[in-house]
């Protein structure tokens, strides 16, 4: 079975709002240096008012895919169709019209808004370049995202600078809003926050999905943020996504070794289970930085050839070129 069409959700579930195929992100040498391949023949969908979740460890090519979607990083090869509409051929004056149907979610609060301006200012930028609506009502637009977002509309006219981080982040998250858009990219977008904080911002883009009916494609490391939002996972690895199912499937029943790790990362209260989580892990993270001969796991038995993908269960499936024959006996495997 080709990756494609493993990594699409069951048949019941509706159109999807983006389909990305086959996307490939090359980083050319320079200076002798060796070229990188970022991202390589990623494929996915999201249904309308779903969250896809896309894990892994950092360089592993998780915002650079993010980046290429929203077509602010130039894809090597793929496809990526918003509303059924193909973004990579597009001229540039239709790209920019596309955009009102989807934004970006910056990680930084504290980086991503202009300090100069007025977060009025900030809120209102998006809505003239694209013309969204007349200049009588701007003030009355702004107020509205403010208080979508459970900020006071007074707050308008203060600067970034007398704002705590979780506000700034509403900020940037009602300036994502702003225009309509059917399709956010949330790259991190709670990393840079407290504990407390993570939970109400994740609570709010929970409510606005609801509300707004909302795609995401959540962008995160932390395993238990992306549980909490994601309706499907799909675990990156060097560039591919070696593991996609639903939450409750990548999570309950990991295929993986590499997913297996990560869920074996997130330290737990119990002491005993902590201490056989360790027991049970791998002496060092050496083999993945391997080449394996065609595994991108780096696996020592993989040989030659590209990993396949296997069905698990319905949606869950694994790129492993063993599975499950010899998979299960590999490092990481618990």
């Amino acid at each position: 079975m080709s990756a494609p069409e493993m990594l699409r959700p069951p048949q019941d579930v509706p159109q999807p709002v983006l389909q990305v195929r086959d996307l490939s992100v090359l980083f050319p040498a320079r200076r002798g240096g060796v070229a990188v391949r970022a991202v390589e023949r990623l494929s996915f969908d999201i249904a309308p008012g779903q969250t896809l979740g896309l894990v892994g460890q950092s360089g592993s090519g998780k915002t650079t895919a993010g980046r290429a979607i929203l077509q602010l990083q130039k894809a090597d090869g793929g496809s990526v169709r918003l509303l059924g509409r193909e973004l990579t051929t597009m001229r540039a004056g239709e790209l920019r019209r596309m955009r009102r149907h989807m934004q970006f979610v910056q990680q930084n609060p504290y980086s991503s808004l202009h300090p100069r301006l007025t977060i009025g200012q900030v809120l209102s930028e998006p809505l003239q370049v694209h013309r969204a609506v007349p200049a009588n009502r701007m003030r009355e637009r702004v107020a509205e995202l403010l208080e979508l977002v459970n900020l006071d509309p007074a707050m308008m006219r203060r600067y970034p600078h007398e704002f705590s981080g979780g506000q700034r982040q509403r900020v940037v998250i009602a300036r994502a809003l702003a225009v309509n858009p059917d399709f956010l990219v949330c790259d991190e977008p709670v990393s840079a926050l407290d504990v407390r904080t993570q939970a109400q911002i994740v609570a709010l883009l929970q409510s606005l999905q609801e509300r707004l009916k909302l795609s995401y494609l959540f962008i995160a490391h932390d395993l238990a943020i992306v549980r909490e939002m994601a309706h499907r996972v799909a675990v990156m690895f060097r560039g591919r996504i070696v593991e996609m199912g639903t939450a409750d499937q990548v999570y309950e029943s990991p295929g993986h070794p590499y997913t297996r790790l990560l869920l074996d990362a997130v330290p737990v209260p119990d002491p005993a289970l902590q201490r056989e989580r360790l027991r049970r892990a791998p002496p060092d993270m050496r083999f993945l930085e391997g080449d394996g001969g065609g595994c991108i796991f780096g696996l020592d038995h993989a040989g030659a050839g590209t990993a396949e993908w296997h069905e698990l269960a319905e949606g869950h499936g694994v790129s492993c070129r063993y599975w499950p024959q010899k998979a299960a006996s590999a490092p990481g495997h618990i």
